[in-house]
Parts: C-alpha cells; structure tokens; sequence
C-alpha cells in the first residue's frame, strides 16, 4: 500500500538558517500533503536567536528582514496547528530539517512533535539515475519549479518528490522512513 491508498497526511517541511547552530532558524517552509497531492502551503520567516547572519548569499535572509519577526517560539502555534493532523514529515536531506525544528522546539521549550521524518534523499539516492540527489537536480529531472533556498519552494518541491518517488516506484511513508 502507498500514501496514495494509505488516506495518510503528512507534512513536507524545509527550514532556512542563519548561523551553523541548528537552533538557529530564520525561515520556515510546510507543504500539507493529503490524499496523494499537496492540500497547503505555510510560510514564516523567523528571528533567529542572533543577529549574525551568516548565509544571506545562500537564501537571500538579512538581519534587517528579520530583526522584527517573531521567534520560533512565537511561530510554532501556527506551525503546530498546520501540523497537527500529520502522519508523518518530509524533508529533502530531512536529517537536517528533524535536527534544525528538535534544536528549534527545544530552545523555546515545547515538545518535538512525535510523527517520524521520511527523506525524499534517500529515495533519490536508491531510484533515480542521477549523478547528483540534491533538491534542485531532483527537481530538475522530474521538472519541478524550484526557487532554490526559499523554504516554501523548498518544502513544496520535498512535498512534489515525496507523491512522484510514491507513484513512480510504489513507495510509502515506511520506505522512505528515517532511523
């Protein structure tokens, strides 16, 4: 059985930051998927923890687009409730992104949520005949639009490889499936 007869939901998520800590994320990108397509979108940007911004030149983020924003923990309201009927989450690379929201949730004191991350990588990296897994060759190959480093864009394209590695080779949330 697939997501795509499971009836399952789950969440693609992508987060930007600003610093080499985990803890410090400046924006946040969900796609919602649900019976086999993307339901919903989410987008926040966020106030990381300091003002050194270290990866403007990747994600185009600055310290004065941020300096106003709310903190995670001002963010993850909304975040929880876009989330709170996920089965399970998606991420391209999702180590990163499972340790960036775990280090996220634990500096503002709320509990990590319990559904378990699949990696859209992972199924690139044993299906696709591709020399390079990363997000925008993946999209790429299955002509998906990308804005590379914006984490809508990024969690949609996650949510869109997540529903094509599941129609294409009959995979499922368990296949894809982070220890």
């Amino acid at each position: 059985m697939t997501l795509l007869t499971e009836g399952r939901c789950g969440v693609a998520i992508d987060f930007e930051t600003s610093h080499y800590g985990p803890e410090n994320a400046c924006a946040v990108g969900m796609a919602k998927i649900r019976n086999g397509e993307v339901a919903d979108v989410f987008y926040r940007l966020i106030r990381p923890p300091s003002p050194v911004v270290l990866f403007s030149d990747i994600h185009g983020l600055t310290w004065p687009m941020l300096r106003d924003q709310p903190t995670f923990a001002e963010v993850w309201p909304d975040m929880a409730s876009f989330c709170v009927d996920a089965d399970f989450f998606v991420a391209h690379n999702a180590s990163f992104d499972r340790r960036v929201l775990r280090a996220c949730c634990r500096a503002a004191g709320v509990a990590m949520p319990s559904a378990p991350f699949c990696c859209t990588l992972k199924g690139a990296r044993r299906h696709l005949p591709l020399a390079s897994r990363r997000l925008n060759d993946v999209c790429a190959y299955y002509g998906i639009p990308l804005r590379h480093h914006d984490a809508a864009s990024d969690a949609l394209a996650a949510a869109r490889i997540f529903l094509r590695l599941c129609a294409d080779y009959g995979l499922g949330p368990h296949d894809l499936r982070l220890k």
